[in-house]
């Protein structure tokens, strides 16, 4: 019997590169699901893309608090309607400057605009940047979907650091999702943990590597993030995440991938479990 192993794609709705490869690499079963980023304006046309594949893959909301234009337009969070960087959310001396009705205004959008565009919830929610373990966004889950027979699952925290160049940006994501799995989970949440595949995505060559070894001790409750995609003039005008979309892309597509897979005993989990 083979181990399923939980493989998510983050990103999906950033840059229509992106979406592309994403949308190959679940045709091909080389993905669970992916995160989307709604608040961009091609997200409709990149729902419609996505809405066949919802039966065949774990569709969520990628929370997006950062660096890109917001939904909302000007708030205290983005007060030239662009959404702050990473510091100004997670410092609490900068942070106190941002009003959260705005913070939760801006959630609902998304989520909202998530609704709309696919005709029904996420089945699983996270951040991009890890900002769904930010107090604020934990505030927003627990308001939004406390009284919920029906809550999303959640992407939790990473386990303990590798002893390699990753631990130091390991330790530091969970630093910030510290007490996340466990009030979540007692609010009622299912908590998909431990995280896999953080890793310097400066260094591409680390990619295969570490998802080799999340292919072979990564429990089935975990979930292992990757970033794929095709870099298009879009993306390298919204992240500096791009050649690295490539390398990953390559990975996950090729034949040694699936030796890899075959080798461990192990097979991409299904959308539904």
């Amino acid at each position: 019997m083979t181990r399923p192993v939980r493989l998510i794609a983050d990103d999906y709705g950033l840059a229509p590169g992106v979406s592309d490869a994403i949308l190959e690499l679940i045709d091909r079963g080389r993905l669970t699901g992916t995160g989307c980023m709604t608040g961009f304006p091609e997200w409709e046309e990149a729902a419609a893309r996505l809405r066949p594949f919802r039966s065949r893959a774990a569709v969520g909301l990628h929370l997006t608090l950062t660096d890109q234009v917001a939904a909302t337009g000007r708030s205290s969070l983005a007060p030239d309607g662009k959404l702050p960087g990473l510091a100004s959310l997670a410092l609490p001396v900068r942070r106190g400057r941002i009003d959260e009705r705005d913070v939760h205004a801006e959630l609902d959008a998304q989520y909202d605009r998530f609704l709309k565009a696919l005709a029904g919830p996420p089945d699983y929610i996270d951040g991009h940047q890890h900002v769904h373990f930010l107090p604020t966004v934990r505030n927003w889950l627990l308001t939004r979907f406390g009284a919920s027979s029906r809550k999303p699952a959640l992407r939790g925290a990473p386990g303990l650091p590798r002893m390699d160049a990753a631990a130091p940006k390991i330790a530091a994501v969970a630093a910030l999702a510290a007490g996340f799995n466990g009030s979540m989970r007692r609010a009622g949440f299912r908590v998909m943990a431990p995280l896999s595949g953080i890793y310097d995505w400066r260094q591409p060559d680390r990619f295969a590597s570490t998802l080799r070894v999340a292919i072979k001790t990564l429990p089935e409750q975990g979930v292992f993030m990757c970033h794929p995609g095709h870099v298009d003039d879009i993306l390298r005008a919204r992240d500096p995440m791009q050649a690295v979309r490539e390398v990953e892309y390559t990975v996950l597509s090729s034949q040694d991938f699936g030796d890899v897979l075959d080798k461990a005993g192990a097979r991409v989990m299904d959308a539904g479990a």
